[in-house]
Order: structure tokens, then C-alpha cells, then sequence
């Protein structure tokens, strides 16, 4: 389990396709401090499996699922990417309670400037737009984020001045993918009262 506080912003350092999945091999100086075979950590929101660490690099296997559902398929080396380890038992809950589960892909469609912050407009698949609603809990590329405006195709969050400098949204385009993870709650509501259940088509993917 996560909280969507990013604690470093990392490097892909190479990616080796190995067919029907590939390996990453990434640099994250923080996470991998104390990471070990068999860790968690969150790479751009995505749950991935440590593999080895050395030398502030990691590397972990990407299921050709995951590359397909999630942005993962798109990184190449030189892409930045947001990296948390999962939370401490009586750690503090900083964001939301985020899984690591990509519910699916969004596309930026807007950035808005403001005098110290910045509007992101994201584009959001159908089959998650009931359960984003306004002033809710979103997680983008493993960020946790506050909903701004929830339409019924796109949805708003506005940025801080750490978030823009710390993450993978400061430097997002218009056209660039990002993954979604809605908020858990949410789906277990939905399911409690007998909705329609999974999010995106196929569900979630890692």
C-alpha cells in the first residue's frame, strides 16, 4: 500500500524486451536505501517487484499486461519517472491510501498557468468517470492529487510549486499519457451496492 507522496523523482536506465515482458533497470538512490529482493516499489503509480538493487539502481520485471495497460510500455531510457516505497506500518497517511493498481490511462490535455501553480487538464477514459468527483482523491503517474473540476470525459487538478518540481507533472505535455488509479473506496461502494464493479476494461492492471 502506498500514500501517492512521491519520495524521488528517478531515471529509466535501460529497458530490455525480453518478449513477453521486459526488464526496467532504474535509478532511485532514495528507495533503493533500504530496498531488497522481493520489495514493493511504485514506479509512476505502477506496483513493481525489486528485482536487484545496486549502486542507487534497481531493476524489475513489467508484464506485457502492464506495458500494454499502463504508460510503463511507452518509457524508454532518459524518461523520469515518480518513485515511492510502500508505507510503514504507522507511517503517516500524507496523501490517500493508493494500491498501486493502474485502473488505466488518462492523456493531458490542457496545462493551465497560474502565478505560482498550475491547472492540468487530464483526459479520462469512460469507464472510470463514476468515481472521480470533485474535490475527491486521484492518483496521477503515482501521485496523489486532489480533483478540481470532474467532467464527464476529463477531470482538473491544480499543482503546487513542489509538485511541479518534483515530479513527472512538472514536466508532462500536452498529449503525453499518464496513469490513473481512482480512489478503492469508491469501487468497494459501487460493488457493495451492486454497480457495474471493475473500473477500466480489463480492470486493473498491476
Amino acid at each position: 500500500m502506498f500514500t501517492g507522496i512521491v519520495e524521488e523523482l528517478g531515471e529509466v536506465v535501460s529497458v530490455e524486451n525480453l518478449g513477453d515482458s521486459s526488464l526496467f533497470r532504474l535509478r532511485g538512490p532514495i528507495v533503493t536505501e533500504d530496498a531488497k529482493h522481493g520489495d514493493s516499489i511504485a514506479v509512476n503509480g505502477v506496483c513493481l517487484t525489486v528485482v536487484e538493487t545496486a549502486g542507487g539502481e534497481f531493476t524489475a520485471d513489467v508484464m506485457a499486461e502492464s506495458l500494454k495497460r499502463s504508460s510503463l510500455g511507452a518509457l524508454v531510457p532518459g524518461s523520469r519517472v515518480n518513485l515511492e516505497r510502500p508505507m510503514a506500518l504507522g507511517g503517516r497517511l500524507g496523501g490517500h491510501l493508493v494500491q498501486g493498481h493502474v485502473d488505466g490511462t488518462g492523456t493531458v490535455l490542457e496545462r493551465i498557468p497560474g502565478e505560482r501553480w498550475e491547472i492540468v487538464k487530464i483526459g479520462l477514459p469512460a469507464g472510470l468517470a463514476r468515481y472521480v468527483v470533485d474535490k475527491g482523491s486521484i492518483t496521477v503517474d503515482g501521485i496523489s492529487l486532489t480533483v478540481v473540476e470532474a467532467g464527464d470525459d476529463f477531470f482538473t487538478v491544480s499543482l503546487i510549486p513542489t509538485t511541479l518540481e518534483l515530479t513527472t507533472l512538472g514536466i508532462k505535455q500536452p498529449g503525453d499519457l499518464v496513469n490513473l488509479e481512482v480512489d478503492v473506496l469508491a469501487k468497494y461502494v459501487e460493488r457493495l451496492l451492486g454497480g457495474a464493479g471493475a473500473g477500466a476494461a480489463g480492470g486493473p492492471v498491476a
